[in-house]
């Protein structure tokens, strides 16, 4: 499980419910902010004393005061963390219900998983920590269901071909197999083009997150 936890929430009464679900994951090691320019600054100070955060979890509303900041939203602290700590596991927690304001969370940012604010939130940011430490993307329904809708149509050959990535097959593995049973297109470069056509479809930075996405969606 993770280590060392920074959640950005500007709510204490919020800070209470994730305190409860840390705690029943027995993550002990964690840290609260209030404003996005003392999270940032808690990242670069444990990164300079080589003991990093593994997990941020951050809203994306914050209210204004009196403290002037340089940064005053989740996207824009999520999109400094993502050039300060590139691997670091990002969990967008928030009442956003725009699907286009939160898949763009998922193809801009790269954001591991999203938890809406609500009834059972904090099963779902339980759940949801749980699986991005496993390395899962958590996406929420509505997103799925608004890729599903827009997203252009697999064909039998898309989905077989992921298929074989997910059982671990390389790409000349893959190549050879279509040759041998007359799959069509079944050249290297063609491969690698219909796979790169198929990352960008879904906005995923390489093959095994695209193989990843496709299980959340249904796709295979």
């Amino acid at each position: 499980m993770f280590n060392k936890v920074l959640i950005a929430e500007d709510h204490e009464i919020r800070n209470l419910g994730v305190i409860k679900t840390l705690e029943e994951l027995q993550i002990t090691d964690y840290e609260f902010v209030s404003y996005c320019d003392d999270a940032v600054s808690k990242l670069k100070t444990a990164i300079s004393e080589e003991k990093p955060y593994d997990l941020l979890i951050t809203d994306l509303s914050f209210d204004t005061d009196f403290r002037e900041q340089k940064l005053s939203s989740g996207q824009e602290l999520i999109a400094e963390v993502r050039q300060l700590q590139p691997n670091i596991k990002i969990i967008a927690f928030s009442i956003e219900k725009k699907p286009s304001i939160i898949d763009e969370l998922f193809k801009k940012h790269h954001i591991n998983g999203f938890v809406s604010k609500g009834r059972n939130d904090g099963k779902e940011l339980k759940s949801a920590i749980k699986k991005v430490f496993e390395n899962k993307i958590v996406i929420p329904q509505e997103i799925i269901n608004s890729i599903r809708n827009n997203s252009f149509e697999f064909t039998n050959y898309d989905v077989y071909l992921v298929e074989l990535l997910a059982k671990g097959w390389r790409q000349q593995e893959i190549e050879d197999h279509f040759k041998n049973t007359n799959i069509k297109p079944d050249s290297r470069s063609s491969i690698e083009k219909r796979l790169s056509e198929l990352r960008e479809s879904l906005s995923a930075k390489n093959n095994t997150e695209m193989v990843v996405l496709c299980k959340d969606l249904g796709i295979i």
